[in-house]
């Protein structure tokens, strides 16, 4: 982890968690629903509290 990588508070985490689940339910509506990778991935990342910037990081990797 880089040294300016902060790990989530239980504060930033629930408000993360709130997002993912609104994103979800958005994306279902539009006929785009998360698949089980993807939201494993969404978990592992609260799970671990990582913050934006290495989500981010994560993801572009693999796109």
């Amino acid at each position: 982890m880089a040294k300016d990588d902060k790990i989530f508070s239980k504060k930033e985490l629930g408000e993360a968690t709130a997002r993912r689940h609104a994103a979800a339910h958005l994306q279902a509506l539009e006929g785009n629903p998360l698949d089980a990778a993807d939201i494993a991935m969404f978990e592992m990342f609260e799970r671990e509290r990582w913050p934006h910037e290495r989500r981010l990081a994560y993801i572009r990797e693999r796109a």
